[in-house]
C-alpha cells in the first residue's frame, strides 16, 4: 500500500461522517434526544438555546432525513409539540458517534 492509498484509508472516517447530523444546531438537537424518549417543543428550545424559529428549521431538516419524529397535539386546550428520534434516528447519531471516535482516535494519534 502507496502512501496515497493509506492516506485515503486515514481520511475514510471524515467522509462518513453525517453532514446534516454534524452542523452544530443539528448536533445539539439530536444529542438531547438521544438521551431522552421525547421532549417537549419548548424544552427543547430552553436546552439548546435555539430560536423558535431556528429550532423549527432545523426539526424540519431532521425530520425531512427521517431522524425524528414530531407529534402535535393539545393538552387542556394549549398546543404541545412533541419530538422524538426515530429508530433511523438513533441509529445515526450512534454512527456519527462512532465515526468521530474514529476519527479522533486515529488521525490525533490515539
Amino acid at each position: 500500500m502507496n502512501q496515497s492509498e493509506s492516506s485515503n484509508e486515514e481520511l475514510q472516517p471524515i467522509a462518513d461522517i453525517d453532514p446534516l447530523i454534524h452542523a452544530p444546531t443539528r448536533l445539539k438537537i439530536m444529542a438531547y434526544l438521544s438521551i431522552v424518549e421525547s421532549a417537549d417543543f419548548t424544552f427543547l428550545m430552553n436546552q439548546t438555546g435555539l430560536t423558535r424559529g431556528n429550532l423549527s428549521v432545523n426539526l424540519r431538516k431532521l425530520e425531512d432525513a427521517g431522524y425524528v419524529s414530531i407529534k402535535k397535539e393539545f393538552v387542556d386546550r394549549i398546543p404541545r409539540t412533541l419530538i422524538r428520534l426515530t429508530d433511523e434516528g438513533r441509529q445515526a447519531i450512534q454512527s456519527y458517534r462512532e465515526n468521530m471516535q474514529l476519527v479522533l482516535n486515529e488521525l490525533l494519534g490515539e
